[in-house]
C-alpha cells in the first residue's frame, strides 16, 4: 500500500537514500531523523524502533518492484513473459543493491511482507504459463523454485558487480530452472495428460472462475483438480 502520511514517507525515503549511500548497507535512526528535521521519539512513534523502519522501507521497496512489474508489458506468451520478468528481477536488483538485499536477505524479527508479496506476484505469472499447458509443476511449487534461484542469483551478483557485466550466468540459471518447471513447446500434451489437463483447467478456473458452478462445487472441482495433478 502507497505510503498515505507524507512525514512517514519522508522518513522511509531518508532511510532509504542512507541505506543506498552507507558503505555497510545500513541506517542510523538519529541520522534519519535529522534528514527530516524531527525527533526521534517521532521515529518510535511511527515505526516502534529501527527494525520497524527497516521492514516499511523494504516494504516501500515492494512497491516499487510492483511498480515496474505492472509497467512490464504483457503479451500474448506467458513464458516469454515469464522469461522477461527474470531479467527485469535482476535490472531490479542491480539498480538497488541495498533496498534488494534488505528486501529478500532473512533477517531475525523482520514483519516485512515484501518476499512473500513478490512471490505472488510470480504465482499469479505462473498460473497463466498453466492455464496455457506450459508448466509442470502447481504454480506456488514452481514459484518456490525460481524465485529461490533469481534471488540466490542476484545476490551473488551483488556481491560481485562484475557478474554484471555478463548477462550469461543469470540466464544460464535462468534457463537450468525454467527447464524443470515448464514444458517444451513440443511436449505440452505429455505423457501424462490427464495430469497436465488438471493443472491447466485447475489454473484456468482461478483465473476466471465459472458461472455454471456454486462457490462450494468449485472449491471440490478445485480440490479433485489439485489431487490429480499431484505428481
Amino acid at each position: 500500500m502507497a505510503e498515505t502520511d507524507p512525514l512517514r514517507a519522508a522518513m522511509i525515503e531518508a532511510a532509504e537514500r542512507q541505506l543506498a549511500s552507507s558503505s555497510d548497507h545500513e541506517i542510523a535512526t538519529r541520522a534519519v531523523c535529522e534528514a527530516v528535521g524531527v525527533s526521534q521519539p517521532v521515529l518510535y512513534r511511527l515505526f516502534g524502533d529501527k527494525r520497524g523502519l527497516l521492514d516499511a522501507v523494504a516494504d516501500h521497496g515492494y512497491e516499487r518492484y510492483a511498480a515496474l512489474k505492472a509497467a512490464q508489458e504483457r503479451t500474448g506468451d506467458p513464458v516469454a513473459d515469464l522469461h522477461a520478468g527474470w531479467d527485469g528481477h535482476m535490472a531490479f536488483a542491480q539498480a538497488n543493491p541495498a533496498l534488494y538485499q534488505l528486501m529478500f536477505t532473512p533477517r531475525p524479527w523482520s514483519h516485512s511482507t515484501a518476499r512473500d508479496r513478490v512471490t505472488d506476484l510470480l504465482v499469479a505469472a505462473l498460473t497463466r504459463c498453466a492455464a496455457a499447458g506450459a508448466l509442470k509443476l502447481e504454480p506456488r511449487a514452481a514459484a518456490q523454485l525460481i524465485l529461490s534461484a533469481n534471488i540466490g542469483t542476484a545476490l551473488d551478483h551483488i556481491a560481485r558487480p562484475a557478474l554484471f557485466e555478463d548477462p550469461a550466468p543469470s540466464r544460464r540459471m535462468r534457463d537450468a530452472v525454467f527447464s524443470h518447471v515448464l514444458t517444451e513447446t513440443s511436449a505440452r500434451q505429455d505423457a501424462d495428460p490427464l495430469r497436465t489437463a488438471a493443472l491447466r483447467l485447475r489454473a484456468q478456473l482461478q483465473l476466471g472462475g465459472i458461472e455454471a458452478l456454486e462457490p462450494v462445487e468449485t472449491a471440490l472441482l478445485q480440490r479433485w483438480l489439485e489431487r490429480i495433478a499431484q505428481p
